[in-house]
């Protein structure tokens, strides 16, 4: 009753109040939320492509929220939903409730479905979208944008400014310091959708739900330049510069107090209470390295190279990781060792691929041959640290564990970032 007499007043799409920028960002949320359950009882299906046809297309998206900056270089929240419903939820709403002449139905519903597509607007549900390994380019939860892969560029920016302003004011009085840490969470993991989004476009199929002659365009893989781009995007979330917490901040960030334990809302640690952010990088680039070595997504790039020699194959692919991570300039000081993890996620991730039994015979032949080239530059690798030298051991023995049977042989477990989707599969 509480939620709903603060929300009443705004379910018309009147002003929020503007005097806390977050208490209005929470109020249009949970408009938007309001309106998307009301569609489910009124029979609506989630459509998960419509945030790529413009923000506040369908309620039946799951959005994320609009973060930009301001002109003080500022996260602002004041767009980040959508006022009211959008205009596939009214061709949705027309086609299944509407009165038409007994004699016209037919035709009537066709030119519903009709004046929809010349509009742009289309259907993509459930079962296309939440895999990792889905092919649809615009089909994502908690994406925006038509571009997914200029999106991702803007959210890496809107994230890095939001970083350099993370301090205590994150928490309220009185609050422990270590408490700053689950804060941190949704904002170091911030983009972690609009990279599951932009690296669908890596061996993506567009297509649409189409019919015999209904002129929608059946499938179109998508293009070379989009899907580089995509791959351009995507390597950024494995860098140094992207994963590596600053040093002051890290300065802020004590041991857990007692009584505030960590929670499965909270970063992983190898490091008993004290915060980990070796932990914390490796967490982030897990979640980018699955989508990447995804069997699925790997034996697509290999069959649309070679119905197309211009689409970008799978041995591309793996070897830009390979540039982004073993390949690139060693950093220095914790950028190294955020790097070393990196470097140890994807070697697993690598090996994992060569050994799946779910990829084509294709794409693990082409993992494996990547493996024997990181094995040859691993063993030909000169004078260095002995942190390096470690560092370098490991791989090699985890890769000679897999030549010895490829067959059993098991990646390490991923570290698990703390779940990110306020709603689980259970939808």
């Amino acid at each position: 009753m509480i939620a709903q007499s603060l929300i009443d007043p705004y379910l018309d799409g009147a002003p929020l109040p503007a005097d806390n920028a977050l208490q209005a960002m929470v109020l249009a949320r949970v408009r938007q939320l309001a309106a998307h359950e009301v569609g489910h009882t009124l029979g609506l299906a989630h459509n998960f492509a419509a945030s790529s046809l413009g923000q506040g297309t369908s309620v039946m998206d799951y959005p994320h929220p609009l973060i930009t900056l301001d002109s003080n270089g500022k996260p602002d929240l004041s767009h980040a939903y959508a006022v009211g419903i959008g205009a596939w939820d009214k061709v949705a709403i027309t086609y299944g409730y509407a009165d038409f002449p007994a004699d016209k139905e037919a035709a009537d519903l066709a030119d519903v479905l009709l004046q929809a597509q010349k509009q742009g607007l289309y259907f993509i549900t459930d079962d296309d979208a939440r895999p990792l390994g889905s092919a649809h380019p615009h089909a994502h939860l908690w994406d925006n944008g038509p571009d997914p892969a200029a999106e991702l560029d803007r959210v890496l920016a809107v994230r890095a400014a939001a970083l350099q302003h993370f301090g205590p004011n994150a928490i309220p009085v009185g609050t422990p310091m270590s408490q700053l840490a689950d804060v941190l969470v949704p904002l170091y993991l911030m983009h972690r959708y609009q990279t599951e989004a932009a690296a669908k476009e890596i061996g993506g199929l567009d297509y649409r739900y189409a019919l015999r002659g209904d002129g929608q365009e059946v499938t179109a893989i998508v293009s070379p330049a989009d899907q580089r781009k995509a791959l351009t995007a995507v390597l950024r979330t494995l860098s140094p510069e992207t994963l590596t917490l600053p040093e002051p901040l890290l300065r802020l960030l004590p041991p857990v107090a007692p009584g505030y334990p960590r929670t499965r809302e909270s970063f992983a640690a190898f490091t008993g209470l004290a915060f980990d952010p070796v932990a914390a990088a490796q967490s982030a680039a897990d979640l980018t390295l699955a989508l990447l070595f995804d069997p699925q997504r790997a034996s697509r790039l290999v069959e649309y190279h070679a119905r197309d020699a211009g689409n970008p194959g799978l041995d591309e692919v793996l070897s830009g990781v390979l540039k982004a991570t073993w390949q690139a300039p060693r950093a220095s000081g914790l950028a190294a060792e955020t790097q070393s993890a990196v470097e140890s996620a994807t070697l697993e991730n690598l090996l994992g691929l060569a050994a799946s039994n779910q990829a084509s015979p294709e794409a693990r032949a082409i993992a494996r041959l990547q493996v024997a080239t990181l094995k040859t530059q691993l063993t030909a690798a000169s004078t260095l640290p002995r942190e390096r030298q470690a560092h370098r051991a490991a791989a090699l023995a985890r890769i000679a564990e897999f030549e010895r049977d490829p067959a059993k042989f098991v990646p390490a477990p991923p570290v698990e970032a703390p779940p990110g989707m306020p709603i689980g599969e259970d939808y």
